[in-house]
């Protein structure tokens, strides 16, 4: 009877195997079929996929190596250049083969973390532990495995204690007290962390799907309503809320992600923006910030039920403080345009923040057009003789609203162009020009900045009617479509379906937007770029459909180009920028090798805490400027006291903002 029974069983699991492997092959058909169908610049499913696909997909499911073995990832090299052929061919049966092998390195990596935690486990060791830019070469044994994650484990545990304090002696005398306990907590975020790696056939199945996408270009995904989603704890506005929004970080971090305006946490003076949440309270249940808790924890942080907590936290400079909060509710926090006076030497500049290019269309209460034409009437009743307009971390939204805001300031019939798979060029026309303002201008720009903001930003630097200020912009400059998978309800496929073009023929695709002026900012290299991406489209050219030579830059626009760029050279502050930039990059840039000592270790925590204390100085430098409201604005905030606070919050980072004090004095060249 047993023998039929496990007879019946592998039948039936060879079934499901088989079941699964159509379905999954079914499911590729179907998005090549998309992409040959909607696809800017379809790629033929050739070796060049197998081997992209290949790659992309071991690194995936093993980003730091170190899950694999050197002979598991040989074995499995032999799908290296044969993915192409077995997808044509509906043979899935691969796939099978990497699941047994993930299963199998998942298992080994979780035994590994438990033996390590039952073994003896000394505070100080020898050896080193490198740090790589890169992944580290596969490992040949278990041994090796298990050898790189005592180190590991030993140099977090270090760290950990290096950073609860600033005092070494201290930390020294209570050594053999607190290392039991954050010895505890290592150990189990290893453990805990080692459970998010088991994943179901269709989670894998999944990640599959999202890199095989990728390799068309980096905005072509696969999505599916079925698809686990990274951890988020975000407070709903209008519940009990502490006012912030945070996040799961690396190690398992919940860092501070933004403090509402006018909220419990805004009041608190004391947290701030990346600020790392260690420890919560409430109701006399207190829980440490570590894997296994997430879900109390952010049951704590949202939910109506708690409505005092203390907050135990740590800042990037190793401080670590705790906050009582008491929750409270708050009105919608609108993340929309807003603008302000800007006063140096007698000169009034406009300001105009631009977020994100909301509208209707997409769910927004107003359209963003309509809302800068608004700020710009309120700032020329207070006689403005200049305006910046900052897209700085706006990544973009509403490409129709972009094309309306354009009609603010431009008179001529031309925006831009736009190619499709056909390779049909299509321009793109000015809708409804009300040249609302024909001042001077300034757009500020980083390497956030994206999609339509850069659409808005090359048109006004084509036609030369602002200058573009701060670092090259992300680089993005394809439009994508979202079509569902045939037949099928719950999968879709975000599919690229054309580029834009500048009047000029130029595209910023892969590029980015050059500013005028280059104002660099101490975190521009962290920042992303779409030439980071392996399967970016390239940079290419088509022709112009205007004669630049009729939109010349004029002489005062030229004259403060030059002048900038002579003057930053004996600019204190921003020459301070650039070296506070270079020392931070170092930190993240450079491979280091680290003796597992704890005087070692120490130091080195105590040399960043330093540099972070200074780049939090410069960060916090209020610059000599009046920041005023609009003279429409200013009664308004007066009788509302959450506006009050919002104001007050947005005054303060306009007056810490060294570009926008820096486009101050540029603009004093362009009036």
């Amino acid at each position: 009877m047993k023998k039929v029974a496990l007879f019946l069983f592998l039948l039936y699991s060879k079934g499901l195997i088989a079941q699964s492997e159509t379905n999954t092959c079914k499911t590729l058909s179907k998005i090549n079929a998309l992409v040959k169908e909607f696809h800017y610049k379809p790629k033929p499913i050739n070796d060049s996929l197998s081997v992209y696909v290949f790659n992309n997909f071991i690194k995936a499911l093993d980003s730091k190596n170190d899950l694999f073995l050197e002979d598991e990832i040989n074995s499995l090299k032999k799908f290296k250049y044969k993915l192409d052929d077995n997808i044509i061919h509906s043979n899935c049966s691969f796939l099978n083969e990497f699941y047994i092998a993930y299963q199998k390195a998942v298992n080994r990596h979780t035994t590994i973390i438990e033996t390590l935690k039952k073994e003896s486990f000394p505070l100080s060791s020898p050896e080193i532990i490198r740090s790589y830019k890169t992944p580290t070469p596969y490992l040949k044994t278990e041994a090796d495995l298990k050898k790189l994650n005592k180190k590991r484990m030993l140099f977090d545990v270090l760290t950990e204690i290096a950073q609860s304090s600033s005092n070494k002696d201290s930390l020294i005398a209570v050594f053999p007290s607190i290392s039991g306990n954050i010895k505890q907590k290592i150990f189990d975020d290893y453990t805990c962390e080692a459970t998010k790696y088991n994943l179901t056939s269709q989670e894998f199945h999944n990640i599959f799907f999202t890199v095989y996408c990728s390799y068309f270009d980096p905005h072509t995904e696969f999505f599916s309503t079925n698809q686990k989603s990274d951890f988020l704890s975000s407070v709903s506005s209008d519940n009990y809320t502490l006012g912030l929004i945070v996040s799961i970080k690396e190690k398992n971090d919940i860092s501070i992600d933004e403090i509402l305006p006018g909220g419990p946490a805004y009041f608190s003076e004391k947290i701030e923006v990346g600020d790392q949440i260690i420890k919560i309270k409430s109701k006399q249940e207190e829980y440490l910030v570590n894997c296994y808790n997430f879900e109390k924890i952010e049951k704590i942080l949202s939910s109506n039920e708690y409505k005092n907590v203390s907050v135990t936290l740590k800042k990037k400079s190793g401080e670590i403080y705790t906050t009582n909060l008491s929750k409270q509710v708050m009105r919608d926090y609108q993340n929309s345009v807003y603008s302000y006076v800007l006063e140096r030497d007698n000169q009034k500049t406009g300001y105009i923040k631009i977020p994100s290019f909301y509208s209707t269309l997409e769910n927004g209460k107003t359209n963003v057009s309509d809302d800068v034409s608004k700020e710009i009437a309120k700032l020329k009743e207070d006689k403005i003789t200049g305006l910046i307009i900052d897209l700085e971390n706006n990544g973009g939204g509403s490409m129709e609203e972009a094309v309306m805001l354009c009609g603010l300031f431009i008179n001529t019939p031309y925006l831009a162009q736009v190619v499709t798979k056909t390779n049909q060029k299509e321009i793109i026309g000015n809708q409804k020009p009300k040249n609302s303002y024909s001042g001077p201008i300034i757009i500020l720009i980083n390497g956030f900045s994206a999609s339509a903001s850069e659409f808005f930003a090359n048109v006004m630097q084509d036609y030369n009617l602002a200058l573009i200020v701060g670092t090259k912009s992300l680089g993005k400059a394809t439009m994508q479509e979202i079509v569902p998978l045939k037949d099928e309800k719950d999968q879709f496929l975000k599919v690229t379906i054309g580029e834009f073009y500048r009047v000029t023929g130029k595209t910023n695709q892969y590029n980015g937007i050059t500013p005028d002026i280059i104002i660099p900012g101490l975190f521009d290299d962290q920042m992303p770029k779409e030439s980071a991406y392996p399967t970016a489209l390239k940079n290419d050219k088509i022709e112009s459909i205007i004669d630049t030579n009729r939109f010349p830059m004029n002489e005062k626009q030229k004259q403060a180009i030059l002048e900038y760029t002579q003057k930053s050279k004996t600019n204190t502050e921003f020459q301070k920028n650039i070296r506070l930039k270079t020392t931070f990059n170092q930190f993240f840039k450079a491979a280091v090798i680290i003796p597992l000592q704890f005087n070692v270790i120490f130091n080195k925590s105590i040399a960043f805490s330093k540099h972070w204390k200074e780049i939090e100085a410069f960060v916090k430098t209020e610059y000599p400027f009046i920041v005023n409201n609009t003279s429409n604005d200013a009664n308004k905030i007066l009788t509302n006291d959450y506006l009050k606070s919002i104001n007050s919050t947005q005054i303060k980072n306009l007056k810490n903002n060294f570009r926008v004090f820096e486009s101050v004095k540029i603009m004093a060249n362009l009036k």
